[in-house]
């Protein structure tokens, strides 16, 4: 809820009550304004000051933001990882999910140049899918910075393989259209279907499972992903030796 370019904006009033509110949340959401003035020895003009700087109209928006916030919080603690694989399994390994795999691996056995995309603990997976295909036959190489230099003569027979869970990380999106923009072929590989990466992809996998937050940390189970990346892995090498 508080980035960190908010908190640098903070002044020295605006920081003590950023600190009391830290750590009393709870009660900070029943509170009048006055009540929290009181409490915190800051004006009311210092809190609605406060408010504005967090993008809130007003205390009662700010109060309803946090109870969100903390709602939040305490949901990611409700499901174990069993409920979010059960929950996989049910929504989404039906109908043309095998498909989009079949056809991802299709496309990529017939790929020169492989290349795996993402941010966060999208990249961290993103890298890992690129020892995987390597280990299983398919060299493939991984981006790690968005703003790698793109040399355009190589990409026209390639495929970029692209993680993220929102699928609308502004630096995911521009070097997704950057290298479809040069030739290559896009599979994005995201929690639904409608976003902006699946909507520019040649071929998109959604593994649908609900998204949960500790704090402003995104923690949603990636084990769909790692599914999706093994079983590809493994039906481009059952094409080879087909071939």
């Amino acid at each position: 809820m508080f980035t960190n370019e908010m908190i640098t904006s903070f002044n020295e009033l605006e920081i003590s009550l950023y600190n009391y509110i830290i750590k009393n949340s709870e009660k900070v959401i029943y509170m009048r304004i006055r009540e929290l003035a009181d409490q915190t020895h800051v004006s009311t003009s210092t809190i609605l000051r406060f408010c504005r700087k967090i993008n809130c109209d007003g205390f009662s928006e700010f109060k309803v933001k946090l109870k969100l916030y903390l709602d939040r919080k305490e949901q990611s603690n409700l499901k174990s990882t069993k409920y979010f694989l059960s929950e996989f399994v049910e929504r989404t390994m039906k109908g043309n999910f095998e498909a989009f795999i079949q056809d991802t691996a299709e496309l990529v056995a017939k790929s020169g140049k492989v290349i795996f995309f993402g941010t966060g603990s999208s990249g961290i997976l993103a890298e890992y899918g690129a020892r995987y295909f390597s280990s299983l036959g398919k060299f493939a190489s991984f981006i790690k910075d968005p703003f790698y230099p793109i040399n355009s003569k190589d990409l026209k027979d390639s495929t970029a393989i692209i993680l993220s869970v929102s699928g609308e990380t502004d630096y995911t999106l521009k070097l997704a259209n950057l290298l479809k923009s040069e030739g290559s072929k896009i599979v994005s590989i995201t929690n639904s279907k409608n976003c902006t990466l699946a909507k520019i992809s040649d071929i998109n996998i959604a593994y649908y499972v609900t998204e949960v937050y500790l704090g402003e940390a995104n923690i949603t189970t990636q084990i769909p992903v790692i599914y999706i990346l093994e079983e590809t892995a493994h039906t481009i090498k059952r094409i080879y030796e087909i071939d």
